[in-house]
């Protein structure tokens, strides 16, 4: 048993102020088990007692990880200064204190970002120690070369002088300007700064892995989805990189055709 204040357990999990908490709590907005609450500083037990805020159920789960299909224009970063934030893809009703984007993606890029309040598990992903594997896909402006195989898994040098990680990269099935990149880093503007380096330009970068937590088909752009605890282990997995390629290229291959 896990006794929890509720109006703790309710600011944890939501965007609610705890003075928001209290008026809400003496309006009769808030129902433990079904019956309203008008004293906001009651223990309950956050793993089997059912908590509604204005007639949404607030979820268990102390922390909230969110897969993100990041379209274009959008910054990962918490603040609108820069531009629209990838939290503003977060419906408002599943938002809490302390979201942030567990890594980055470029505002003209697409594809799988998470978000999440959780920040020991941002650590661990961000590590370099962990070497979480990224998959991307890319049109290149120019057709892809053979030769870029073993120059990407060699440690290849950027400009300025940076080295990077053995990378994979293979063409895809159906188009000749089209690659699957698998990076164990994230230095800046890392996969468009290697194709530099050999001679070509990256038009449309898209992630579609974090590990093996893969961007489901049926996610849009601008779509996210909440996963749970157990999802979210998925990161810290390496999946095949051919197979992964030889299993998904047709779908992904489709959307940076049709963009």
């Amino acid at each position: 048993m896990t006794l929890i204040r509720l109006d703790k357990f309710i600011s944890e999990r939501t965007e609610y102020s705890r003075s928001q908490i209290k008026q809400l709590a003496s309006k009769g907005n808030i129902t433990l088990n079904g019956c309203a609450v008008r004293k906001n500083d009651i223990k309950i037990d956050s793993d089997k007692d059912r908590v509604s805020v204005c007639g949404k159920e607030i979820s268990s789960q102390r922390f909230r990880y969110f897969l993100v299909n990041k379209p274009e224009g959008y910054v990962c970063s918490t603040s609108d200064n820069d531009g629209k934030s990838v939290l503003e893809l977060i419906p408002p009703e599943l938002r809490t204190k302390g979201l942030f984007p567990a890594g980055r993606l470029d505002k003209d890029s697409l594809g799988a970002l998470l978000i999440t309040d959780d920040g020991e598990l941002a650590h661990r992903i961000l590590s370099p120690k962990n070497h979480i594997p990224k998959i991307y896909i890319v049109k290149l402006d120019r057709p892809f070369q053979s030769k870029y195989i073993d120059i990407f898994k060699n440690e290849l040098k950027l400009t300025g002088g940076e080295t990077c990680l053995p990378a994979k990269v293979r063409k895809a099935e159906n188009s000749d300007k089209l690659a699957f990149v698998e990076l164990l880093e994230g230095k800046y503007h890392q996969v468009k700064r290697m194709f530099a380096a050999v001679g070509n330009h990256v038009d449309i970068l898209m992630r579609i892995s974090l590990g093996g937590l893969i961007l489901p088909e049926t996610l849009g752009f601008g779509q996210c989805m909440e996963l749970l605890h157990k999802d979210v282990e998925n990161l810290f997995i390496r999946p095949d990189f051919d197979l992964f390629c030889q299993s998904l290229s047709p779908f992904f291959s489709a959307i940076l055709i049709n963009k």
